[in-house]
């Protein structure tokens, strides 16, 4: 990884879904997480490094790419119990606003839409610095996190445990690390 000054990574540029990742971690069973990801998303930005606030970014989730490692799972959460990815096939997050916390951390603040339902959301990012690749190609890193409600985007099912709790939590904690690369 090189440094790069900020001003320098002016530009648009393309998320790399091969070396990047949209994930998400909830609670099962009131003991245990269960991890899983999105393996079809694009997203674009536009990074302001003289004015980071004039920054702005996209992300289109394919719902249908849900990935935990269990089929059965995957096919349940693609029902209407929980994203109905044949009637809602994608999650969007368009961003509103871009607030610098210091060098290197950012609040991404912006609109989710899940099952028809948008929500306001602030994502902490942090920037993990820039590299020029083997190809010639310009990349900035970035990881962050924010827990949701399912609950505040009409995704409720549930089942009740025999010594108390439910099944599934309410709290989903999103996880991005992101890899992108600027277009000419």
């Amino acid at each position: 990884m090189t440094t790069t000054p900020l001003t320098s990574l002016t530009g648009n540029y393309a998320l790399d879904p091969a070396h990047s990742q949209i994930g998400f971690v909830a609670r099962h069973a009131m003991v245990t997480k269960v991890r899983g990801a999105f393996n079809k998303f694009e997203g674009t930005a536009y990074l302001d490094g003289g004015d980071p606030a004039k920054s702005t970014a996209s992300v289109t989730i394919k719902t249908a790419s849900i990935d935990t490692r269990n089929e059965q799972r995957d096919g349940h959460l693609r029902t209407n119990d929980f994203l109905d990815a044949p009637k809602f096939p994608e999650i969007t997050f368009v961003s509103t606003a871009v607030e610098p916390l210091d060098d290197t951390h950012y609040r991404v603040t912006g609109d989710l839409t899940i099952k028809d339902v948008t929500k306001p959301i602030s994502i902490e990012f942090e920037f993990q610095g820039s590299a020029t690749d083997p190809y010639g190609n310009l990349r900035v890193g970035l990881e962050g996190s924010v827990p949701i409600s399912r609950k505040e985007y009409g995704i409720t099912w549930n089942a009740a445990l025999e010594g108390g709790g439910v099944l599934v939590g309410d709290k989903v904690v999103l996880e991005f690390d992101l890899s992108a690369i600027r277009q000419p």
